[in-house]
């Protein structure tokens, strides 16, 4: 579903990511773990192909189609989609009217509204426009359960939610990911209470430095942090 090769970007002159290769195979969801400025968005940003995000070397394949260098509405139509961490606020459009424009189809507005735990009332909100954190989260979601894309990435789908909420959000995306193809970029990796996925990855330094089972590397993580990741040979700084 998703191959990337020897990818190199560079935004506003500085190398991000570094020699990334990841290959999601149709129907598996995959976990990537990293710090803080680790690249984690950066990559995302270059799997969507936003202009400021220059491919260096390497190739991007989606569905056995080079997509290096096609803009990013032709990579959403493909079928890519992403619930972003901090997305904005869009003063004058109604979260309904987006949810509309997403689905190929009639959609059930409120009865998806209720499954990531959103009064139906927001439907009729400016779209995030003074949404708390859990909100702008679930706002997020519930437009990527609506697009239905083939390739749904979730940035950071457990921050910001109290303990309720990553309960129904986790299960939300599992059900949602049921026979899909999916990556969830997460920091600590609560989402995967509830969220069964089939590869980890751990990306640091702008260079993914190891892929294994879930439960092994965020036991690890778990147990000593980041800085396990850092005594790996491929954890060098991009230069």
């Amino acid at each position: 579903m998703l191959k990337i090769k020897s990818l190199t970007v560079e935004t506003a002159g500085k190398k991000v990511l570094n020699d990334i290769d990841l290959e999601i195979p149709e129907g598996e969801v995959h976990v990537l773990f990293g710090p803080n400025g680790s690249g984690k968005t950066s990559l995302i940003m270059s799997i969507l192909g936003f202009p400021n995000y220059r491919v260096v070397s390497g190739e991007i394949w989606f569905k056995g189609t080079n997509i290096t260098d096609m803009p990013t509405d032709k990579r959403v139509k493909l079928g890519i989609g992403v619930a972003f961490q901090n997305p904005p606020a869009v003063r004058g459009v109604k979260l309904g009217v987006i949810l509309s424009q997403l689905a190929s189809d009639e959609v059930d507005k409120r009865r998806l509204a209720e499954s990531v735990n959103l009064p139906p009332e927001f439907l009729e909100r400016d779209l995030n426009l003074g949404f708390s954190g859990g909100e702008l989260k679930r706002s997020e979601i519930l437009q990527v359960l609506a697009q239905r894309p083939d390739f749904a990435i979730f940035d950071e789908p457990d921050s910001g939610v109290d303990v309720e909420n990553l309960e129904v959000v986790g299960r939300t995306i599992e059900d949602f990911l049921d026979g899909r193809t999916g990556l969830l970029v997460t920091h600590m990796g609560h989402i995967l209470r509830y969220v069964d996925v089939d590869e980890a990855h751990v990306l640091l330094n702008g260079t993914i430095v190891c892929s294994g089972r879930p439960t092994q590397i965020l036991g690890q993580i778990m147990r000593e942090g980041y800085r396990w990741c850092e005594r790996c040979p491929k954890a060098r700084k991009p230069s």
